[in-house]
């Protein structure tokens, strides 16, 4: 719409209505509200001003709103054009009376002034970028001045493939890559994240001498950025090498023989970050609702590791291993119970904060989540005996290489051996 409205501003005003003078771009750092303007712009084949909230604030009096009247002289000269103002809560924030700073308010009234001297059809949109939207002035976003809020969130699974093309087309790699994979495994990150995620990759494929970014630099990129580095200091002895293989093999069977569980994205026991092991499931979209088995398919495969280690090496030769394991298990068990309405026993409400509740009522809530812990750990256990033999081959396997994909995870199990890498 804002290209329309600077190539085709009569479509809008041949009826009466005005042209919106300001749109507020609010969302997370990296998300690309920058990008946005720009893209607003190049789409309008239209001159584009930037400047940085920052850029206005000066310790000299009438310095600030003199550089605002100066940007706005400019844009009107050279009209239609777009004023993009990034971290606009710098110049707009909300105006307080300061002993210390009696002049602080002027550049803020400068541009609320020049907003206002904008006539309908002077063609100059200002749009503004914020990461704190409650910051701002109430003057400064009512209608009339910033008269559109346009929420740029964090990308969804096809925003982040769409984003991870972008930026891979910029530099040499394997067309066997698949975006969408990366694009899975890459929840919550924004797009500035997923351009690190390329580069990382690229600067990998640099020190490893390679000609082309495969899905393996993507993969390791993207294992760096989540769980840190690897720590290839740390040696891990054979036994804790294998308890290790177990404990994450456990994971993985259950994430593949339970129907509600999200698919197995790869499985490693390379030392990355405070962990010795890590499986990593795949989403195959972002999830904005989940069920009940859903959330009990999370809550076994949470089970997997200790359960395999009890079965292979026994009650007394547990470890610490599986700490994360059970706090994650406990978090969904207690919201499944107190957030999400999912008890049985308990009536339909929900319970906040557990720690001001009546006693009673406490009693009646712990019992319910331990209920759903017991059962998980008893369906892990099931499934986990049931497929003893596939268990031994998918530890063995990660004994030997380290680290397997999903498609070497299915070759396992179905009983086929993997070729020699």
């Amino acid at each position: 719409m804002s290209v329309e409205f600077l190539t085709n501003s009569q479509k809008f005003t041949v009826l009466g209505g005005k042209l919106p003078k300001g749109i507020l771009l609010v969302g997370p750092p990296g998300t690309g509200k920058t990008l946005l303007a720009r893209a607003v712009a190049g789409e309008a084949d239209v001159p584009f001003y930037y400047a940085s909230g920052s850029e206005f604030d000066e310790m000299f009096v009438g310095v600030g709103a003199s550089r605002i009247r100066n940007l706005f002289r400019e844009a009107k000269a050279n009209a239609p054009c777009v004023i993009f103002i990034d971290e606009l809560d710098s110049v707009g924030g909300k105006r307080i009376e300061s002993p210390m700073h009696p002049y602080s308010r002027q550049t803020i009234n400068q541009l609320l002034a020049e907003m206002d001297g904008f006539k309908p059809n002077e063609g100059v949109i200002i749009i503004g970028a914020t990461n704190f939207p409650e910051a701002l002035d109430n003057a400064l976003i009512r209608p009339g001045r910033f008269d559109m809020h346009v929420t740029v969130p964090r990308p969804d699974v096809k925003g982040r493939t769409e984003i991870l093309k972008w930026y891979l087309n910029k530099i040499k790699f394997d067309q066997s890559v698949d975006p969408e994979i990366i694009a899975r495994g890459t929840v919550g990150f924004s797009g500035a994240e997923l351009e690190n995620l390329v580069n990382q990759a690229a600067l990998k494929e640099a020190v490893d001498g390679k000609e082309m970014v495969t899905m393996k630099e993507l993969e390791f990129s993207k294992d760096k950025i989540l769980m840190g580095p690897e720590r290839r200091s740390v040696e891990i002895d054979n036994k804790n090498k294998t308890i290790t293989a177990y404990h994450e093999s456990g994971h993985a069977i259950i994430a593949y023989y339970t129907k509600d569980a999200m698919p197995i994205n790869k499985a490693t026991i390379m030392p990355r970050g405070p962990t010795l092991g890590h499986v990593s499931l795949l989403p195959e979209n972002d999830r904005w609702n989940e069920t009940r088995a859903q959330l009990l398919a999370q809550m076994d495969v949470s089970m997997g590791g200790r359960v395999a280690e009890e079965l292979i090496f026994g009650a007394d030769h547990i470890t610490t291993g599986a700490s994360s394991d059970f706090d994650n298990a406990t978090k969904i068990g207690k919201q499944m119970v107190t957030k999400f309405v999912m008890s049985e026993k308990l009536a339909v409400m929900t319970y906040s904060d557990t720690g001001k509740q009546r006693p009673e009522t406490q009693s009646a809530i712990e019992p319910e989540i331990r209920i759903l812990l017991r059962d998980s750990y008893e369906r892990a256990k099931h499934i986990l005996k049931t497929h003893a033999k596939e268990r031994k081959n998918l530890a063995e396997a990660l004994l030997t290489y380290e680290t397997l994909d999903a498609k070497e995870i299915q070759i396992v199990l179905e009983g086929k051996k993997l070729e020699v890498r």
